[in-house]
This record gives structure tokens, C-alpha cells and sequence, in this order.
């Protein structure tokens, strides 16, 4: 009897350090933020586009509720063809973010922005490329703890 309980004791054991090794810690809303951040940037260079400016610097929680926020980024570039339409800007977007992160298509109406997101960074991309050449992107985080 006494070996029937020690070798539950065991299984036991092996369940939780499996369950709790197999458990993610999700990011907080700053974490994410940065890697939004990184995202965004890297999408940029890969693009070669040019005059990249900052226009939401995302540095604030965005407040949730329950002690959760969320994060925000936003950027534009020109391209090296500045006729280049808006559409050939996003799919060259689309096409480059694939070096850089893994996102999914989420929305795509046509002749709009282009909604993507990353299950594994807990971020979402909106790509708004205008037609006089203007690469255009803003992100934001879901709804993270605050720490």
C-alpha cells in the first residue's frame, strides 16, 4: 500500500511541474509594447521605405480595466517610388512583415486597411498605406496586466 501512495505522489508531482512548465506568462502591456515596437520598426526597414517618421510614440497604458492596458505605435514612410498606389504599398507590407513576425490576415475589405494580428506577441497591426506613396502603420497591443 505505501508504494501504491508514493507512486501517486509521483504522478502528481510530474502533472503540476508539467501543467505549470507548460503555461506561458503573458506579457505585460510595456513588454508587449516594445515588441510592437520592434514589429513595426523592423516592418519598415524591410519595406526600404524612406523618411520614417514616429507619429504615436506608444509610451502610455492605454488603461483597460482590472489593472490592464493596452499599448499603441504608429509610423510612416515614403517609398522609393512615390507614385506607388495603396494597395502595392500594404501587399509589399504583407510581404515583408512575413521576415519579421509571424501575423495573420485578420480583415481585409479591399480598398482598406488591412487588419493583422500575432496570437504569440498578443498584437495587432493595421496597415493604411495612401495612394501618393505614403507607407502608413499603427499597432496596439490587446488589453495586457499592467505588471
Amino acid at each position: 500500500m505505501p508504494r501504491l501512495v508514493w507512486q501517486g505522489v509521483m504522478i502528481c508531482a510530474v502533472v503540476l511541474l508539467a501543467i505549470s512548465g507548460c503555461a506561458e506568462k503573458e506579457p505585460t502591456a510595456a513588454e508587449a509594447g516594445e515588441t510592437l515596437k520592434l514589429h513595426i520598426t523592423g516592418l519598415m526597414k524591410r519595406s526600404q521605405a524612406l523618411d520614417v517618421k514616429i507619429t504615436d510614440p506608444g509610451e502610455k497604458d492605454i488603461p483597460c480595466g482590472e489593472g490592464r492596458a493596452k499599448r499603441t505605435f504608429a509610423v510612416t514612410g515614403q517609398d522609393t517610388e512615390p507614385h506607388s498606389g495603396a494597395d502595392g504599398l500594404n501587399g509589399l507590407m504583407i510581404g515583408a512583415l512575413s521576415a519579421v513576425a509571424p501575423y495573420k490576415i485578420t480583415e481585409d475589405p479591399g480598398n482598406a486597411p488591412i487588419k493583422l494580428a500575432s496570437k504569440t506577441a498578443k498584437t495587432a497591426l493595421i496597415l493604411e498605406s495612401t495612394a501618393d506613396g505614403q507607407f502608413r502603420i499603427r499597432g496596439e497591443t490587446e488589453c495586457l496586466p499592467t505588471s
